[in-house]
């Protein structure tokens, strides 16, 4: 089984429901919160440690399980968490390189549950590192995680794991393939990760793991971003009680109403197969290469799945 694109339309970074864009925004918005605090701390003669103290430490992940089982929500809050604009600033760059490609391949749903996959990943093995391995633990309890670094790693992975040879500025001689950008990204990532901490290799290593484990698991036609995404949709539906659940999915019959003198007629357009082979072709090609009949085709069914 291929990997499939569920969204058929282009993904656009100004669309509604963007995933993308969610994530952009989570994380500007806790890193801003952050900075706010700490400015008001400075401006009311605190010391700024107490800032880390009173406000930062709650938000990022202690290895130390006593700590953890106080602030169990940290496992996911630590993986939208920057201390800093040159932190911030290049996690949203390789979030924009990678998550913009993995959702022209795959759709729109599954990067957001890639990202918080390969955040949970990290943060277990982080923890289970300091708490197992002998050597780490005089260093216990002051380790702490955070940081979209483990996160970032499954979307890249996923992203290269689905097509690896995708090719960026193509018209200039022939692009940069996938492949080498990833491990530009990975020779950084590796760079920057402080010496002394160990820990925190393995975790960026669990989080690339998840991300190819779940793009291996879709080709096997289990997609684990399915209960994720019914949580979400659940969770959206609460504040939308006027929005109307959807019918059916791509993978049903697709018809379009003929108008004229039947306006009530409904003659059957398109097969699942044809969907499904056009689906492929976006999976193997990229949907810009796809024919205006074929663009126009995926508009019907994806206007009727909407109905």
């Amino acid at each position: 089984m291929t990997v499939k694109e569920e969204k058929t339309s282009k993904i656009l970074l100004g669309q509604g429901n963007n995933s993308l864009v969610m994530l952009f925004a989570i994380n500007a918005l806790v890193f801003a919160i952050l900075k706010f605090i700490f400015v008001i701390y400075q401006m009311s003669d605190l010391n700024p440690e107490a800032f880390y103290k009173n406000i930062f430490n709650w938000f990022i992940l202690p290895a130390d399980i006593s700590k953890l089982g106080s602030r169990p929500w940290t496992i996911i809050t630590s993986m939208f968490v920057h201390d800093s604009v040159w932190a911030v600033l290049p996690a949203m760059f390789w979030l924009w390189v990678f998550g913009f490609v993995l959702q022209d391949l795959t759709g729109n749903k599954r990067l957001i549950p890639i990202y918080i996959y390969g955040g949970l990943a990290g943060s277990l093995l982080y923890v289970l590192t300091y708490n197992l391995v002998p050597r780490l633990q005089p260093d216990l309890p002051a380790a702490t995680l955070f940081g979209s670094n483990a996160a970032l790693m499954a979307v890249a992975i996923a992203t290269t794991t689905v097509k690896p040879d995708y090719r960026f500025f193509p018209m200039i001689n022939g692009g940069i393939p996938l492949w080498i950008v990833t491990i530009v990204f990975i020779i950084i990532d590796i760079v920057s990760i402080r010496l002394g901490d160990p820990a925190r290799y393995l975790a960026h290593i669990a989080g690339g793991a998840t991300g190819f484990i779940f793009i291996y698991q879709l080709r096997k036609g289990r997609d684990w971003s399915t209960g994720m995404n019914n949580v979400f949709d659940w969770f959206n539906n609460l504040f939308n009680p006027d929005k109307k659940a959807r019918a059916k999915n791509i993978r049903d019959e697709f018809f379009y109403k003929v108008h004229g003198a039947h306006p009530y007629k409904r003659i059957p357009n398109v097969t699942q197969k044809r969907i499904d082979e056009i689906l492929d072709k976006i999976n193997m090609e990229g949907y810009h290469l796809l024919t205006d009949e074929e663009k126009d085709i995926l508009r019907r069914a994806s206007s009727e799945d909407e109905l």
